[in-house]
């Protein structure tokens, strides 16, 4: 199990690791500090350090917890990084599918992706909607890089959409939230973190009071973020949307749906599960 401290979320699952910078918001990736610590470390997970890998056995994880949580899909990469092949990320969808007593966050910096595969995802045989406990979001650090990938968020097929606005760099100015169903801000932490001005986050607070999107403040950042705490003008912002998901089926039934795994076949952007089960069915 992946114990995380990250404040809106309970658990990580990494079946892929490593990633590639692509906007001003990756300068100071917290993932890539953590992993290149590993470089050459004789069996750790991160021995290859930040380099792109798939971790095929990650995938049946959550088919495994009882506990219902809350899961950030790939918290050390991206689900939607050019080099992650569809049917890879059909087998995540269909391990989503068949574990859905769990919420999983699926964030992305590569929203064009993200829209163009979900779409070819979530008509899958047997899905009539976008599965209620999957939740799709896009980072929006500055104006130029993040505001457009929600654009490409409110074209993607999902239950919920958030925006991870984290490590805010710059005031975003007004902001369209029709379709959005919530926003986290958080200032970016560590050795070189930039400073988040008070007045950003208000905006942002306000709008999305005004707009009636919740809304969850995750840190001041800094050098010392645990000193910095996490309160906004005196309180602290913990809002976050509806949770849908199914009851945990039993341990029996848990193992049933992992068998369904096997084989798998992907068929002209169809992902078919053992007896001709599909994703999401």
């Amino acid at each position: 199990m992946s114990a995380t401290t990250i404040e809106w979320t309970d658990e990580t699952w990494n079946p892929v690791r490593g990633c590639t910078p692509v906007t001003p918001g990756c300068d100071h990736c917290y993932a890539k500090t953590f992993a290149e610590r590993f470089i050459g470390v004789e069996g750790h997970p991160y021995q290859q350090g930040f380099d792109l890998r798939l971790v095929s056995k990650k995938l049946v994880e959550p088919l495994t917890w009882a506990k219902p949580r809350m899961v950030f899909v790939n918290s050390m990469s991206d689900l939607f990084h050019g080099k992650v092949p569809m049917d890879f990320i059909a087998r995540f969808w269909a391990v989503m599918g068949l574990a859905d007593w769990h919420v999983y966050q699926v964030l992305t910096k590569r929203a064009p992706r993200m829209r163009r595969l979900v779409q070819r995802l979530v008509p899958l045989r047997g899905m009539v909607a976008p599965p209620q406990h999957v939740w799709l979001g896009v980072s929006v650090e500055d104006r130029k890089h993040g505001l457009p990938r929600i654009d490409d968020l409110r074209d993607t097929p999902a239950a919920v959409r958030f925006l991870s606005i984290e490590p805010l760099l710059e005031d975003l100015g007004q902001l369209d939230l029709q379709g959005i169903d919530w926003v986290i801000v958080g200032g970016e932490s560590g050795p070189g973190a930039r400073r988040m001005d008070p007045a950003w986050v208000r905006s942002i607070r306000d709008q999305c009071a005004d707009q009636g999107v919740p809304f969850f403040f995750k840190q001041w950042g800094g050098v010392r973020k645990k000193k910095a705490g996490r309160e906004l003008d005196g309180r602290v912002h913990d809002d976050q949307p509806q949770v849908h998901r199914a009851k945990y089926p039993g341990r029996r039934e848990a193992k049933r749906r992992r068998g369904l795994l096997r084989p798998y076949e992907l068929v002209r952007g169809q992902l078919t599960l053992g007896r001709g089960a599909a994703c999401g069915s």
